[in-house]
């Protein structure tokens, strides 16, 4: 008796890494709609290739639209939106790959805070002005406000600021209280208030010191006031938590905390 062959199960292609700087389709108008060339300038006109970038569902206002020729790359699409940034598609399967990727760095993230608040504590404590003193006083700030750490070039270009680059006039300190007021990435206007005693105590401190610029993070070395820059924040949480962490991985972790508390205070409408 013969024995019916069993279909062999479909091998997964792997992804490859897509460099939008070479050669791609490109995207050009077409009436009301748009049409896409290949590398050679060509119209493509290939149904399966057009569906593929239907797909992606590139926004209309991207400018400059660099499209993938392998539809298994991990940069699908590229352009440039209407504030002149250049934007990225992704792969699904990156894209799910990159968000495991995500969890597990915030499940360790989450077991290094008790350790990471442990130096700063030791490190507020200080009382010297020095650069761990400050250093831990902005991972204060960025566990309990998750501000953006800031660009020293937007800071100059746009006058948008994080708390690498906040001024001493950003901030008003009003007894254990600190009043944050600046404009922050995209130009959009950021209000915050912070109860700390430890913290209002520094930063008094550090407004009324009569050397330096206008920063309102320094710290003193040698007798000379010296700015914190967004990279000597990093390395201070690298150095504390001995991972790979940053000073965003507090707002992907403050995300995170308020989801899991929205999500455990949702009622559902029916139990079954």
């Amino acid at each position: 008796m013969a024995v019916a062959e069993l279909p062999q199960p479909t091998r997964r292609r792997r992804l490859r890494r897509s460099d939008p700087s070479s050669a791609g389709f490109a995207r050009r108008r077409c009436g009301k709609g748009f049409m896409y060339l290949d590398e050679q300038g060509g119209r493509i006109t290939d149904p399966e290739i057009v569906a593929r970038i239907a797909g992606l569902v590139i926004p209309p206002a991207w400018r400059l639209v660099w499209v993938s020729p392998d539809p298994f790359g991990h940069i699908q699409a590229t352009g440039f939106d209407e504030a002149g940034r250049k934007q990225y598609l992704y792969h699904p399967r990156w894209r799910e790959r990159r968000d495991q990727q995500k969890f597990d760095d915030m499940v360790r993230f989450a077991r290094a805070l008790p350790g990471l608040r442990a130096v700063v504590d030791h490190d507020l404590a200080l009382g010297d002005l020095s650069r761990e003193q400050v250093l831990a006083c902005a991972a204060r700030l960025l566990d309990r406000g998750f501000f953006r750490i800031g660009s020293e070039q937007y800071a100059v270009t746009n006058e948008t600021y994080g708390l690498a680059t906040m001024l001493k006039s950003h901030v008003v300190v009003r007894g254990e209280t600190l009043a944050f007021d600046y404009i922050a990435k995209e130009s959009k206007r950021r209000v915050q208030a912070i109860v700390d005693p430890e913290i209002a105590a520094l930063m008094t401190t550090l407004k009324r010191r009569r050397g330096g610029g206008p920063e309102l993070l320094a710290y003193k070395r040698d007798g000379h006031w010296c700015d914190v820059r967004s990279p000597d924040i990093n390395a201070y949480l690298k150095a504390a938590t001995s991972l790979d962490v940053s000073a965003k991985d507090f707002r992907t972790w403050g995300a995170t905390v308020l989801a899991a508390v929205a999500l455990a205070v949702t009622q559902p409408e029916h139990l079954s």
